[in-house]
């Protein structure tokens, strides 16, 4: 099968969250801040970089370590973290990393002379008095860097804003001079905070986080995490640094106010903090946003779907697929691994993935891996009760009679399979415990055309599926 695009768009066993997407010479490179596997903490590893020719987003390659957690100034134990970045190419031809690390609430930057490679250090976002942005007087905290440069003057975007909290603003913009690091305009709030909210048209999707600044034509769009944590909105103006208006969703990482397929209100995988932005690549749009792994909010990986602006500059919401970067539906045969499903749910409803309360009393199924992190194992769903379910979507599917699954764990019962997820069982397919994975098959008679898959457990204990095959 010739490889194809697939969400997660990276290997199933890199934890990539935060992404922001750019081409520079004819390759997309992704920067992000870096969780590990069954992390503790968000972003404990690592500045790397990811790339793929333009024109062939399966083709991934990686690119290395840019920035280590330790090049941070008195860092050498690892304390502070690396939060999400950004990039911009500087009118000198470098790149430029603009980051923010766990304990200052101050904006670094390091730069290098080509978009992969050892970035090095080279100050603090300022004043022209040298004071630090964010630790002047009256300054708000810094935070989620989103840069954008344009006639030699940098768009800095930063902020973060909880629900309630009267001593955030919202979204800042501050606007840095040629050097990339002084500033020569004080920031301004763009987008409120939602004690500030009131009569503004952001009311229930105030700025919570994640500031990431594109143009498209004449209008600037600030794609931004709300107060409601799993959904990326999006504002948009003529300028830069006033006059945005709320214009709406554009994804949420559990599918929620989707209602082509299922009611708006209902969750169809476990959600949380979400960030990215869109780019365009090889003439067509995309939205790189993150999705949560492994039961909690600390293993997160990227996915991409396309997006498209109608007349009006508006960009309706896209819905969580499994085959986002790839040029249409995915061949509907073969085998493909379990931790592809865009949708992952049980008759318990969450919005949101929860390290406590039903997590830890291990009701919902959840997206894993053997090994540690750095181990390149591939991923599988684990805890399939009664009722789990996982979808993927979508399949161009012709002549398929058979079907194949791989499951392993302490479990009894039946998997069936569907086209939809409140659909008619197409067939049933009998499993039992065992300590290793086993191939179980059932024939099935899919209907020709553009199909999503529904795969749900009907039994006694917790089955893990690790791939289902078509034929």
């Amino acid at each position: 099968m010739k490889k194809q695009g697939l969400n997660p768009y990276l290997p199933s066993w890199e934890y990539i969250p935060d992404g922001e997407p750019y081409v520079f010479n004819n390759r997309v490179y992704i920067y992000g801040s870096h969780d590990c596997f069954n992390g503790y903490a968000y972003c404990l590893n690592d500045y790397v970089c990811w790339s793929a020719p333009e024109e062939d987003l399966s083709d991934w390659r990686y690119e290395g370590v840019i920035y280590k957690a330790t090049d941070v100034q008195h860092n050498q134990d690892r304390d502070s973290c690396l939060y999400a970045p950004d990039v911009a190419l500087g009118p000198d031809g470098r790149y430029y990393l603009y980051y923010v690390d766990s304990k200052r609430s101050i904006v670094s930057v390091a730069v290098c002379d080509t978009p992969a490679g050892k970035y090095e250090f080279y100050g603090y976002v300022h004043y022209s008095d040298g004071t630090n942005l964010g630790e002047r007087a009256g300054d708000e905290p810094q935070f989620d860097p989103g840069v954008l440069l344009e006639d030699n003057r940098v768009y800095l975007y930063t902020g973060f804003c909880g629900r309630g909290d009267k001593s955030r603003s919202g979204a800042m913009a501050t606007v840095l001079g040629p050097d990339m690091i002084t500033i020569i305009e004080d920031p301004l709030i763009v987008a409120p905070s939602q004690p500030y909210s009131e009569g503004s048209g952001f009311e229930g999707h105030e700025f919570f986080e994640a500031p990431s600044i594109r143009k498209h034509g004449d209008t600037y769009y600030l794609v931004y995490s709300s107060i409601l944590m799993h959904e990326l909105c999006y504002a948009t103006s003529k300028y830069p640094t006033k006059g945005f208006e709320y214009k709406g969703v554009i994804i949420s990482n559990c599918d929620l106010l989707i209602d082509t397929y299922k009611p708006a209100d209902k969750p169809m995988f476990y959600g949380g903090n979400n960030h990215g932005s869109i780019v365009e690549i090889n003439e067509k749009w995309y939205i790189f946003y993150h999705r949560h792994t492994n039961g909690t909010n600390y293993s997160r990986q990227g996915c991409i779907e396309k997006i498209e602006f109608l007349e009006d500059g508006t960009i309706p919401q896209v819905e969580l697929t499994s085959c986002g970067p790839n040029q249409g539906p995915l061949v509907g045969r073969g085998e493909y691994p379990a931790y592809l499903a865009c949708n992952l749910f049980c008759e318990e409803e969450s919005i949101y993935t929860d390290f406590t309360g039903s997590w830890m009393n291990n009701q919902f199924p959840k997206i894993t891996q053997d090994g540690k992190d750095g181990d390149e194992e591939i991923g599988y769903i684990q805890n399939m009760k009664y009722s789990a379910t996982a979808g993927f979507k979508y399949f161009d599917c012709k002549g398929i009679k058979k079907i194949k699954i791989k499951v392993r764990g302490y479990c009894h019962g039946d998997f069936e399979v569907k086209t939809s997820w409140n659909g008619t069982a197409l067939c049933s397919i009998p499993i039992g415990f065992s300590n290793v994975w086993k191939e179980y098959s059932s024939e099935i008679a899919i209907p020709d055309g553009i199909q999503a898959i529904y795969i749900t457990y009907k039994g006694k204990g917790s089955a893990s599926l690790a791939s289902f095959t078509l034929e």
